[in-house]
């Protein structure tokens, strides 16, 4: 098999600070978004066809929205995930720890 170029884009909605530091890596940045603002980016995601991984700080990612619940549950060419607000990385909890936990046992993750 093959391997091809991939063009997928890495586009990052959050706060200035977070947000500033992703694009020293190139990342398309959309600093001081509201969730408005990502059901638009989610949007023209969809409708480009591009391959995407759309990191969104915490705030955001839990603000639901029509593209942003769709693009969670179909999976595929754009992928979501959240990232911890800067000022706080200490109180991320990813959703997925409550799924380890269940299945490990609430030790699992100490």
């Amino acid at each position: 098999m093959e391997a091809t170029a991939s063009n997928a884009r890495l586009v990052v909605i959050g706060s200035a600070g977070l947000a500033d530091g992703f694009s020293l890596i190139g990342a398309e940045i959309y600093a001081d978004a509201d969730s408005a603002m990502v059901e638009e980016v989610l949007a023209q995601l969809v409708k480009s066809g591009d391959e995407a991984l759309v990191l969104l700080e915490s705030h955001l990612a839990h603000a639901g929205g029509h593209w942003l619940d769709r693009l969670r549950n179909e999976g595929g060419r754009i992928v979501v995930t959240e990232l911890p607000h800067l000022a706080a990385p200490y109180d991320y909890a990813p959703a997925v720890d409550d799924v380890v936990r269940a299945v490990l046992g609430p030790e699992a993750l100490k």
